[in-house]
C-alpha cells in the first residue's frame, strides 16, 4: 500500500486519480483549499473510506504540508493544485502565480526536508502540468515532445511554465526525486461548468447560445480524464526520476469541431422537439486574447517508457461524458 498526499484532489482531475488510488488499496490524504474549482461532492464516494483523509487548506501552508508528509509518512506526493482557467488568467493573474509558482514552491521545499529527514528513497514527488507551457503549434509542426522549447503564451500557462522549472531545479540542486508530468486537454465527467466541452453541453441542454471563441479554427488534443490519471499512475510507478512524460489522447479536433460532434451526439440522445439540430446553437464570439491556434501530443516516449496509450475512442468517451451531463442538466 502506498501513501499518498495529492493536492487539489476536490479538482475534476485530482478528484478522479484520488479514487482510482484508494480503489487500488492505497491510502490517500487529499490536501485541497476548496476554492470555487474544487467541490467535495467529486470524492463523495470515497469520503468514508478507511483509506482517505481530507485536509481543507492551502499548499502555500508549508508548515502543514511538511506536518502531513511526516505524520502520514508519505510515499509520493501528487500535486494537481493549480488556477487552470485561461480567461481567469487574462482577468486577474495574480492568484496564478501565487498558487501555480509560490505553491509548487512550498510543496517542493516541504518535500525536500521531509526527505532528508526520513531517508526515503521511495519518495517520489510527480508534479502535474500541461501541455499549454510550450506555447503553440501550426498545422504543420510536429506535435510536441518533453524536447520542445517553452514558450507560454498566457498567464495561466506562464506559471506553470514556471512551476516546472521549479520542479526541475529541486531535483538537479537539491537531488528531490521528481518527477514531471504535461497533459493535452482533459475531458470527461464531473468537469467544472467554465471549461469548453461542459459548456458546450450545458447550452445545448439549456437551449442557449453555444459561445465559440473566433471562427472555431482552434484546434486542442483531448485525453479522458481516466487515461491521464493512469499515465500518472505510470509514471509513479515505472517512471525514471528526472524524466517528464507527455500524456495526450491522440485526438486533434477543432474546437468548431467538438461543438459539431457534441450537437450530432445530442440530436440521437436527447433531440429537440421540433428535431432541430442542436447546431443551430453555435455562435462565434470574440476571440480570446493571445489564443494559442494549436496543441498536439506525441505519445510515443510515455507508450514506449511506461506502456501508456488512450484506453477508447474520443467519440465513445464524448458520448459517455453527455450521458453524464444530460442527467446533470436535461430535464
Amino acid at each position: 500500500m502506498k501513501k499518498i498526499l495529492v493536492t487539489g484532489g476536490c479538482g475534476f482531475i485530482g478528484s478522479c486519480f484520488v479514487k482510482e488510488q484508494i480503489n487500488q488499496g492505497n491510502f490517500v490524504v487529499n490536501l485541497d483549499n476548496l476554492t470555487y474549482a474544487g467541490s467535495l461532492a467529486n470524492v463523495e464516494s470515497v469520503a468514508n473510506s478507511v483509506n482517505y483523509v481530507f485536509v481543507q487548506d492551502s499548499i502555500n501552508n508549508q508548515a502543514l504540508v511538511q506536518n502531513l508528509l511526516q505524520q502520514y509518512q508519505i510515499d509520493w506526493l501528487v500535486n494537481f493544485a493549480a488556477e487552470s482557467h485561461v480567461d481567469n488568467s487574462i482577468n486577474g493573474p495574480e492568484i496564478f502565480i501565487n498558487t501555480n509558482v509560490c505553491g509548487t514552491y512550498s510543496l517542493l521545499q516541504a518535500s525536500v526536508q521531509y526527505y532528508r529527514q526520513n531517508n526515503k528513497t521511495d519518495f517520489r514527488f510527480l508534479h502535474v502540468s500541461t501541455d499549454e507551457v510550450f506555447g503553440s503549434l501550426s498545422l504543420t509542426d510536429k506535435p510536441f515532445t518533453k524536447h520542445n522549447r517553452y514558450q507560454p503564451n498566457s498567464p495561466y500557462s506562464a506559471s506553470k511554465a514556471a512551476s516546472d522549472h521549479l520542479v526541475r531545479a529541486w531535483q538537479e540542486t537539491f537531488k528531490l526525486p521528481t518527477i514531471i508530468t504535461n497533459c493535452s486537454n482533459n475531458f470527461g465527467p464531473f468537469q467544472h461548468q467554465e471549461k469548453l466541452i461542459p459548456t458546450i453541453i450545458r447550452s445545448c441542454l439549456q437551449n442557449k447560445d453555444i459561445p465559440i471563441y473566433g471562427n472555431g479554427s482552434n484546434i486542442r488534443d483531448w485525453i479522458f480524464v481516466t487515461d491521464h490519471c493512469h499515465g500518472i499512475d505510470l509514471a509513479l510507478k515505472k517512471g525514471q526520476i528526472g524524466e517528464t512524460y507527455l500524456f495526450g489522447g491522440n485526438c486533434e479536433l477543432t474546437n468548431l469541431d467538438i461543438a459539431k460532434q457534441i450537437c450530432l451526439i445530442l440530436d440521437k440522445l436527447k433531440p429537440k422537439a421540433n428535431n432541430i439540430s442542436y447546431q443551430h446553437q453555435i455562435k462565434f464570439v470574440q476571440d480570446r486574447a493571445g489564443h494559442d491556434f494549436r496543441y498536439a501530443i506525441d505519445n510515443s516516449c510515455s507508450f514506449n517508457e511506461l506502456g501508456f496509450s488512450p484506453s477508447k475512442s474520443f467519440n465513445h468517451r464524448l458520448t459517455e461524458t453527455i450521458t453524464h451531463y444530460i442527467q446533470v442538466y436535461g430535464n
